[in-house]
Parts: C-alpha cells; structure tokens; sequence
C-alpha cells in the first residue's frame, strides 16, 4: 500500500465518520465566534477529506 493510498482511505473514512462532531456542536448551538469557528473548521477538515478521499477504490461499485 503506498502512502497515497493510505491518504485516499484515511480521506475517505474521515469524510464519512467527521459529520458525527456536527452534532454535539449544533446541539450546544452557535452562539460565540469560538462555536462558529469550530464549526466552519470541521467543515473545511470535512470539504478536504471529500477531496482526498473521493478515489477510494471500496466506495465505488464493481
């Protein structure tokens, strides 16, 4: 396995796994600049997974 493809898989798996700490966020609510840049930091972590991992070769039909 070569390390690109360790950044694919990990990519992918955070991709999929990272929308469960939107949760405790949004619960607790957005209401200082130290939430919201928390949240805008997970979505931006979130967006560059979605890129790094979108050529994971299991997510995809034989």
């Amino acid at each position: 396995m070569h390390i690109g493809d360790s950044a694919t898989a990990a990519g992918f798996w955070i991709s999929t796994l990272l929308p469960v700490a939107y949760v405790p966020v949004l619960v607790a609510g957005i209401d200082s600049v130290g939430r919201l840049s928390l949240f805008l930091g997970l979505l931006a972590v979130h967006a560059l997974a979605l890129v790094v991992g979108h050529d994971y070769p299991k997510s995809r039909p034989q």
